[in-house]
Parts: C-alpha cells; structure tokens; sequence
C-alpha cells in the first residue's frame, strides 16, 4: 500500500474517532439538557443522512448508491438501529470512559460471530484474545469495580458491542456486492423512517441552544461516519482500525473537561486487557488475509 495513501487514511481515522468523540460528549449534554433519546437518535441520522446525501449528489451520483439488495440493508438497518439505541443509552448512563472502554469488546464479539455465522477460521491466537477481553471486560464490570458504575449501563454496553459486532458481520457479506457510500448511504436514509415516528411521539420544544446542539452531533456523527468509511477506501483494516482505540484517551479527556469525571480504578486495569485484545484480534485477521492471498495467487 503507498504511503501517499496510508497517511491519509490513518488522519481520516483519528478525525473520525475525534468527531465521534465529541458527539458522544454532544449526547450525554443533550440527554442531561432534557432531550428524549428519540430525539437524539433522530437527529443524529438527520445530521448524517443530510451530509452524506450531499456527497451523493456532489460527487458521484446516485448511481453510486444504486442497490439490488434493498432486504439487505433493511436487515443491517434494523440491527443498526438496536445497536444505536443501546449505545446511546450507555452514554447516558455510564462515564464517558466507562462507556467507550465497554464499546472496545466489539472484536470480541465479532471473532465469535465470524467462526459461528461465516465459518472464518479461528486459531489459538484469536480465542485466546477472546477469552483475555471477557477477562479485561469483568474487572471494568464485575463486583468491586468501583465508581458507581451502574449495571444496567455495563449490560446495554455490551448489548451494543454486540449488536455492532453483528452489524460488523453483517456488512461483511454487503461488501461483496455493496459500495461503502451506499452503505452508509442507505442506513442513514432508512433509518429515517421509524426514527421519524419516534421523533413525531417525543418531539419537545427546546431552547436554541439545545436546537443547535442536537443538530450539532447530528453533524458530527454524520462527519465521523464519513471520515471512517473514506478510510477503509484508503487503507488496510489492519492499519486504520487500531487507531479507534485512541478513542479512550478523549473519552478521558472530553469526561475530565466537561464532566469532572475521571476512570474509576478499575476502568484504568481493564482497559489495556481489552485494547491489548481487540489488537491482537486485528492483527490476526491480517495474517489471515494475506495468508489467503498468497494462497490465491499461488493457486492461480
């Protein structure tokens, strides 16, 4: 892969983690301001259907979003959805840390899924990985933890990296046949129509300040799914997805600044178990695919 196309890609991959970042800040000030979380759902896909439908007709076209696997993405749209709405519950319950260390199992769950649905081969190396992040996961959550994290925020975070992680596997098998803009493109757009209900039963009236919030993290989540697709398009999984994990130092940072809240001591042990996991996890699907590549070349 070029360096003239890595380094943008691994830039384009902190932006987004930095955009997500201060949506999730954007969130949980939205939630305590008084705003329902229908309401924060539905703004947040308004924000990113809007700048991705912009980009659509700036650019391609919409030829570049033309789909013959409309079920299919209904599918990833529902599943998505369940895990936004988990997700965004967490925040609102959890410390900004808390909340995006539990996020980190993701890989986790989608090894799990990827030998169970996609039959993806599965060495010692990745179920070691698997059993080391449930490891790390339990000091964050389980007994003795500390800092008044409550548990139904660490069970709908885990109900999210699961749902993302199905999502995960999911857009797997869209890749096949589905561009990434289209993809973003149709979840942003379909996700509309039952967020729109939601949005009409619990609608408010706000203060401007609250009007340009909601609108705000709309933007930026909008934004940062952008900027994180863009670069999948530039450079290897291998490369980009470990700087997620640079997540966790704003999400110390932003809760220090804004919210007065530090890691409980827990958070600061379990942590590294479950980023050191999530590498190792990556790493070997790396492996794995230049493996099959070789072996593809080989063979043909």
């Amino acid at each position: 892969m070029p360096s003239d196309r890595l380094l943008p890609a691994i830039l384009l991959r902190l932006a987004s983690v930095l955009l997500f970042a201060l949506m999730n800040v954007g969130i949980k000030l939205a939630e305590a301001g008084g705003a329902a979380l229908g309401e924060i759902l539905f703004w947040r896909q308004a924000g990113a259907a809007m700048l991705v439908g912009g980009v659509v007709l700036a650019g391609p076209g919409l030829a570049a979003v033309r789909t013959e696997r409309i079920g299919a993405h209904v599918l990833r749209c529902a599943i998505g959805l369940v895990a936004m709405t988990l997700t965004f519950t967490t925040l609102t319950m959890l410390p900004l840390a808390e909340a995006t260390t539990i996020g980190f199992s993701m890989p986790i769950f989608a090894t799990i899924l990827g030998a169970l649905v996609l039959r993806e081969p599965t060495g010692a190396w990745r179920w070691a990985a698997v059993l080391a992040g449930f490891a790390g996961v339990v000091i964050v959550a389980g007994p003795g933890a500390g800092g008044g994290v409550p548990t139904t925020g660490i069970l709908t975070g885990i109900g999210a990296a699961l749902g993302t992680a199905t999502v995960s596997v999911l857009l797997r098998t869209l890749g096949r046949t589905e561009r990434p803009l289209a993809t973003v493109f149709w979840f942003s757009v379909l996700s509309l129509v039952p967020l729109g209900i939601v949005y009409a039963l619990s609608a408010q009236a706000h203060a401007p300040t609250m009007w340009m919030l909601l609108i705000g993290l709309g933007i930026l989540g909008g934004a940062g799914q952008l900027a994180m697709t863009s670069s999948l398009t530039l450079g290897p999984v291998s490369v980009v997805v470990p700087m997620d994990y640079t997540a966790l130092l704003w999400a110390t940072l932003l809760g220090w600044i804004v919210f007065d809240r530090l890691p409980a001591a827990a958070t600061w042990a379990g942590a590294p178990v479950i980023v050191a996991s999530g590498l190792v996890i990556v790493w070997r699907e790396h492996r794995r695919r230049r493996s099959e590549t070789r072996q593809a070349v080989t063979e043909g």
